[in-house]
């Protein structure tokens, strides 16, 4: 049987009364997650950007926190404002990923097809299974290919449970989504743009189309992955199928939520750092070595980090994270108003970032860190193992409806989403 039929029969096989407890309640969390980051990030500029094309976009999907518009604007739109502040949550493995992404268009279909926080559940929960297998699978990174890739893939699979799509309508969905639309990863290097986030929402659109795509009867190749001209041939020769194969539905319970608004490989960063900010003296610091992973490195510490420009490089610069976690004695969304702040800037100049191979190896069971500041001649120094959020240490029901007030100030909706099981999904969004 081809891998695709194997996942298809899966993906059909899911059902709400299949799902463990345990993990329809952390699809809640998530999906409370997702929400609050979405809200904070209505107004954000890229946001701003996409917004002045509503008019073009007229329709009966829904735009969170918004109106209504065509699906493939809101599930753009739905993800873009999920995805902006990278505060949404993480999964790491050969490949990482955010696999909160697919709330956005998950909230786009189910507010057409009037779907149920029950049958979202179950949606998601696929999706994050599927998202997580690929990731085990191998490494688009390393390719030159963006993790969207996989996103778009969890995405199709996300939206065919929530339209109780049959296994070969599953298999086309996941074929329009994915065969036309392979990404690369120039996003992600040297200076960021818009379109960080932007990647995620595309892959929201393309997965939202071809479901749409699907339910009306338009067919796609039947291979996507193991077609002679398909995803593994191509792409990624070294994907291990096998890994993407098995009953289990728990994939998300082994996924990090943020608790700061940075890049995952900064999150122990800003814990380390916060754990120096009383025994620093910032006026009479030598310098601060960053002892840290390889990915870390390569993702958060390429040239171009010691001088961002904009939010979207900041918070994908581990230098930047690092001193102005040291300077304001906290890291929130509102120190990405600091980029061009002095005193930022010159500590960052004296930090130095480099692997430490026995931290590679421990990656990613673990996502070590090591902070040493030498400070009028003497050294202070901490370290974090695994940070608050990740699946070995993770965030409470509390420190989950903490992280949402604090960005939306909103606290009226929080019981809603936590008995979501039978109200419609656009009632909660």
């Amino acid at each position: 049987m081809a891998i695709e039929n194997k996942l298809a029969e899966f993906i059909t096989g899911v059902s709400y009364k299949s799902l463990g407890e345990d993990v329809k309640h952390e699809v809640k969390r998530r999906f409370i997650d997702a929400l609050g980051v979405a809200y904070s990030s209505i107004d954000s500029p890229p946001a701003l950007k996409i917004k002045k094309m509503i008019g073009l976009y007229p329709g009966n999907a829904k735009i969170i926190g918004m109106g209504t518009s065509s699906p493939d604007y809101s599930a753009f739109l739905n993800s873009l404002f999920i995805r902006y502040m990278d505060f949404n949550d993480t999964y790491l493995s050969l490949e990482p990923l955010h696999p909160s992404d697919m709330f956005g268009p998950l909230v786009t279909l189910s507010s057409i097809f009037n779907k149920t926080g029950k049958d979202l559940i179950t949606a998601a929960a696929v999706g994050y299974e599927i998202g997580t297998r690929l990731c085990d699978s191998t490494s688009l990174r390393a390719k030159g290919y963006d993790h969207v890739n996989f996103t778009e893939i969890a995405m199709a699979a996300a939206l065919s449970r929530l339209l109780e799509f049959d296994e070969s309508q599953t298999i086309n969905a996941i074929s329009i989504a994915v065969v036309p639309h392979v990404a690369l990863r120039q996003p992600r290097v040297g200076d960021l743009t818009m379109w960080k986030a932007g990647a995620a929402a595309n892959s929201a659109r393309n997965s939202v189309f071809g479901t749409l795509a699907t339910l009306y009867g338009f067919t796609s190749p039947t291979e996507p992955l193991s077609g002679k001209m398909g995803f593994k041939n191509i792409v990624a020769p070294d994907m291990d199928f096998s890994k993407l194969e098995g009953s289990k539905v728990n994939g998300i319970m082994r996924t990090y939520v943020k608790k700061y608004p940075v890049e995952y490989h900064a999150m122990a960063a800003v814990e380390a750092s916060l754990k120096l900010v009383n025994d620093i003296d910032l006026h009479h610091t030598d310098s601060i070595e960053v002892y840290t992973y390889e990915a870390a490195v390569s993702i958060l510490a390429d040239k171009e980090k010691w001088h961002p420009e904009n939010k979207e490089t900041a918070d994908h610069s581990l230098p930047f994270i690092i001193a102005s976690t040291l300077v304001n004695k906290d890291f929130w969304v509102n120190n990405y108003n600091d980029i061009r702040n002095k005193q930022i800037s010159e500590l960052m100049g004296k930090i130095h970032v480099t692997e430490l191979k026995e931290f590679t190896e421990q990656y990613p069971d673990k996502l070590p860190i090591r902070l040493e500041a030498k400070c009028n001649g003497k050294k202070v120094e901490s370290e974090i193992e695994i940070p608050r959020g990740h699946y070995k240490n993770p965030m409470d029901d509390r420190e989950i409806e903490s992280k949402f007030v604090r960005l939306t100030g909103i606290t009226d909706s929080l019981k809603d989403m936590w008995t979501m099981e039978d109200r419609e999904v656009s009632e909660l969004v």
